[in-house]
């Protein structure tokens, strides 16, 4: 082929892409190849070495709280109870100073935003989550050492296969969500749910980032921050008060109770930079930097520190919608909503319409995303895409130890059926031929023998899928540097393109773009080696792409091509990608 010349492999994108209904709303029976709706249990938790249904909180629960407040209430009949009540009121001058300037308006709108953008944040995050429904505190993700999980065991004769056709895949693992629970709902939707997660994270972030810096620009600091170690055996008193039903003192305008006091601590400046620093850990780009795919940073601890921040925070709002409920809601409303110390019902009004307009955000939120999932997507990459961008930059330099590598290792993709695909695999690979084009100045034809003679490198790094999983693995094979070296692409060659020997499951040719940049990393190889064995066909035999600063369905598995070219807008739906043309991702995923 002549510098410039379209690669034919293009064509095997054609067929489906020009039916040019890549752009339309969503029918759900057929997304992801018609991927069946297997909904979600209920959390299970693991303990030793059984597992314990959620549902067993709520008696518990019942249960424990009933024999709180009969103990509770029998202690107030005890001198000692009152005395320490007495000394610790809970809501008290002595150990907090009061504010003077009541609820101001930037707070109350950016109480609003908070709750609006915190609703998008969690819908999203649980549809993440249902993606891959288990949680982990070892960097493997090893079925069955999970400590939490949505739905049941992987089938062991499935784990343990080496059967490309017939092992479980992380895809098949994924579960469906209600869609007025979930965003948007349905199975495998996570490259929607990213969206929707992240554009609303970085919004969040800016509306606290402001929020922090009004509060100590003024006097409202005084209400969250504990300036006295007495806050605590405060909140302890505010605790049996709602405990023996006897409520202690409102005097939430000026003055918390200890209680509230720590409980907004905790939640704005303990809880909400961890879900921060969580969200980054489980990014390749972070974890590539600084090294933490093993150890107590790793992606899955990350992952579930990440989800006990996301439990706190619905605790939060639960409790915190109660006791503005059961404390004197009129009072309470007219705080947030007018400002004012008063009883007014117009703020009720307010409050009313504040609470409709998310509930109708929640409502539209699943079907707009069904019927416009371009537009989601489009919305998306101008939020978050230039930031995304940025931690492309990152240097990823971090290597891991032979025992490091993870005893189980997660698969994705549906194997090549191609007919030349078959002959080639039961030749052992000795007439694959792996064509180099487009815009380079030497194209080439490498053969397996050939590929394997050209200098060697040998890596141990870490995988991220976006669904979730992770796994450390040690991979051999061919720098890109190498081959960008022997091709000696063209100025003009901004990305390179990458063709695989499978379809997606929604038909036409599986690829992925990446920039050229990313090529000459000394850890961006085409490997043909896992942990020092030929790679089977369940991770991509003969050849599949290490970029380790992307996610995991950028590794382009079976490649069958490499094409660089100026620009991806010509290549199927123009967005980077089969997952970004037909699952709505974004072409840069360094998290």
């Amino acid at each position: 082929m002549k510098p410039g010349d379209a690669d034919p492999l293009r064509k095997s994108l054609q067929p489906y892409y020009n039916q040019g209904h890549h752009d339309g709303p969503i029918v759900v029976d057929d997304w992801a190849g018609g991927i069946p709706q297997t909904r979600a249990q209920l959390p299970s938790v693991r303990i030793g070495r059984r597992w314990f249904s959620s549902l067993w909180l709520i008696p518990l629960g019942v249960i424990g709280l009933v024999l709180s407040i009969a103990a509770v209430r029998e202690m107030a009949h005890y001198e000692w109870f009152a005395e320490f009540v007495a000394r610790y009121p809970g809501t008290s001058t002595q150990y907090v100073e009061p504010v003077e300037s009541g609820f101001p308006w930037w707070l109350r709108w950016q109480h609003f935003f908070n709750l609006l953008f915190m609703m998008f944040i969690i819908r999203a995050g649980l549809q993440i989550l249902a993606d891959h429904p288990r949680l982990y505190l070892n960097a493997g993700s090893k079925p069955d050492t999970e400590w939490m999980r949505l739905r049941e065991s992987v089938p062991r004769h499935r784990r343990d296969s080496d059967d490309a056709e017939t092992v479980w895949t992380a895809k098949e693992d994924s579960v469906a969500l209600p869609k007025q629970l979930g965003l948007p709902g349905f199975r495998h939707s996570v490259g929607l749910a990213r969206w929707w997660h992240f554009s609303f994270d970085l919004l969040w972030l800016i509306n606290g980032v402001l929020f922090i810096v009004l509060l100590f620009c003024t006097d409202q600091w005084k209400r969250l921050v504990p300036t006295s170690m007495d806050v605590f055996p405060n909140a302890l008193s505010t605790a049996l008060q709602y405990l023996s039903l006897d409520l202690p003192v409102n005097a939430g305008f000026s003055t918390y109770n200890a209680l509230q006091l720590l409980a907004y601590f905790i939640t704005i400046f303990i809880a909400a930079p961890l879900a921060l620093v969580t969200g980054l850990l489980q990014a390749p780009s972070i974890a590539g930097r600084f090294g933490t795919g093993a150890g107590l940073l790793n992606r899955q601890v990350a992952r579930t520190i990440h989800f006990g921040v996301l439990v706190w925070m619905l605790i939060f709002i639960v409790m915190h919608t109660v006791m503005i409920f059961i404390t004197g809601f009129v009072g309470n409303v007219n705080h947030i909503t007018l400002g004012t110390n008063t009883n007014s019902w117009w703020g009720v009004v307010l409050y009313g319409a504040w609470m409709a307009v998310i509930v109708v955000f929640w409502l539209v939120a699943s079907p707009l995303t069904i019927k416009h999932p371009r537009a989601i997507q489009k919305a998306g990459r101008f939020t978050v895409g230039r930031l995304k961008a940025v931690l492309e930059q990152t240097n990823p330099t971090a290597t891991y130890s032979e025992d490091d590598i993870s005893p189980y290792f997660w698969t994705n993709g549906e194997k090549p059926e191609s007919d030349e695909f078959h002959r080639l695999e039961a030749d052992n690979w000795r007439n694959y031929q792996l064509r180099v084009d487009g815009l380079v100045h030497n194209p080439l034809e490498l053969s397996y023998p050939e590929l394997l003679a050209l200098p060697k490198q040998d890596q141990i790094t870490q995988h991220f899928c976006i669904q979730g999983w992770s796994g450390i693995a040690k991979w051999s094979g061919v720098p890109m540097s190498v081959i960008c070296q022997m091709a000696a692409p063209l100025a003009s060659a901004k990305w390179v393109v990458f063709y695989s020997f499978a379809d997606g499951p929604e038909g036409g040719r599986y690829y992925d773009c990446h920039p050229i940049a990313n090529m000459y990393h000394h850890q961006t190889i085409l490997a043909y080696e896992m942990n020092g064995e030929p790679l089977n066909v369940s991770h991509g035999a003969p050849l599949r792409l290490r970029d380790e600063v992307e996610l995991g369905f950028k590794q382009v598995k079976w490649i069958a091509a490499i094409e660089f070219v100026e620009s991806f807008e010509h290549l199927g739906a123009g967005q980077g990608g089969y997952n970004e043309d037909q699952e709505f991702y974004g072409y840069r995923m360094p998290i």
